[in-house]
């Protein structure tokens, strides 16, 4: 597996970093130990968390996953020092109380309590890559399209969050610092302010990036490449919709997948990833890949782990064969004939998990 430098940081990861947003909600404790042990042997080192997770995200299980994974590491000291650990502050509460209270805004002091926060969970000294999870600006996101200025408030200003991570920087509980769920505007606006002031200047940009969401290629990427900031694309499988699991029974319904994520959680199904448009569109890339010889899986990472795009795929997981599956597609290349009619498929269905 090839490695990758994040922006212009010092941070090198491998082009597959380890998703953990399912620990404590699909996968517990001891199989998380499992998943992160045999991450480890098959030479995945770049793990990335939140303090918001699991997903779903409810009161029960906030903040429930870091501390899984620094459960791990207090076991097993010498993985500290084997491994990348990215983690990600939320963002305004957007309608969870249990984020700080139920807040509009992510101020200065939100960022370094969360931190903190996140420190104390994962029982280690420093963050590798310290991410902001969504802005506090109006933006088109989690399924949103239009960019609407009326909508709220601006929260605090880019200027003041970059100075809060400086502190972090400054105080070497953070190394490098990143963005989540951003667009090109963000991402400009956050080097063009660190470059003027001399703060931390951004590494990564955490986006969706999969065959059902190529949003990323509507100019974001131009940004991000002229700017020297990593992608780390997330959502490679699109919740299952990828895998084939929801092909024949649906997303609903009597029939549908036991154990998919769609299927469990009556919430996110009524997202994005559950609009009927979006499972039109996985049985077409689907079958594609079916009729070169591929499973959907395998087609769908493999289009993430070749993209120019793309510095590190994030995959996530259930079990050790799953991770297992997902690494053993590296190396997976796709004819000129599959690209076109990929590119062909969105020609007609476009982004429906945006």
């Amino acid at each position: 597996m090839k490695r990758v430098r994040l922006g212009q940081s010092d941070l090198e990861v491998g082009a597959i970093c380890l998703g953990t947003m399912t620990f404590g909600e699909q996968v517990d404790q001891a199989d998380a130990f499992a998943i992160l042990d045999r991450a480890l042997e098959l030479g995945v080192d770049f793990i990335d968390t939140a303090e918001v997770y699991s997903v779903p995200t409810r009161a029960e299980t906030f903040n429930i996953t870091e501390t899984i994974i620094g459960n791990w590491l207090a076991a097993r000291p010498q993985a500290r020092e084997k491994i990348i650990l990215a983690t990600k502050v939320a963002g305004p509460s957007r309608g969870m109380p249990w984020v700080r209270g139920g807040s509009p805004d992510l101020t200065a002091a939100d960022i370094v309590a969360a931190c903190e926060g996140s420190l104390r969970r994962l029982q280690t000294d420093v963050i590798d890559l310290y991410q902001l999870h969504w802005p506090t600006r109006t933006v088109p996101m989690f399924g949103g399209i239009y960019y609407r200025p009326s909508d709220k408030p601006e929260g605090t200003s880019m200027h003041a969050q970059l100075q809060a991570l400086a502190s972090l920087v400054s105080a070497g509980k953070v190394r490098a610092v990143g963005l989540s769920n951003e667009t090109p505007y963000g991402v400009h606006e956050f080097i063009r302010l660190a470059e003027q002031h001399g703060l931390p200047r951004m590494a990564t940009v955490q986006n969706g990036f999969s065959l059902l969401n190529r949003s990323v290629e509507n100019g974001l990427d131009e940004t991000m490449q002229r700017l020297e900031v990593s992608l780390l694309a997330y959502s490679p499988l699109a919740f299952g919709l990828l895998t084939g699991k929801y092909d024949d029974s649906g997303l609903v319904g009597p029939n549908a997948a036991a154990a998919g994520r769609l299927t469990r959680y009556e919430s996110t199904r009524k997202q994005r990833w559950g609009r009927a448009e979006a499972l039109v569109a996985a049985r077409r890339y689907n079958a594609l890949a079916r009729d070169n010889g591929l499973t959907p899986t395998q087609m769908a990472l493999a289009f993430c782990y070749t993209k120019w795009q793309v510095a590190s795929t994030i995959i996530g997981v259930t079990t050790v064969a799953q991770l297992e599956e997902d690494v053993a597609f590296w190396g997976t290349t796709l004819s000129e004939d599959v690209l076109r009619d990929i590119d062909q498929i969105r020609w007609e269905m476009r982004d429906p998990v945006i």
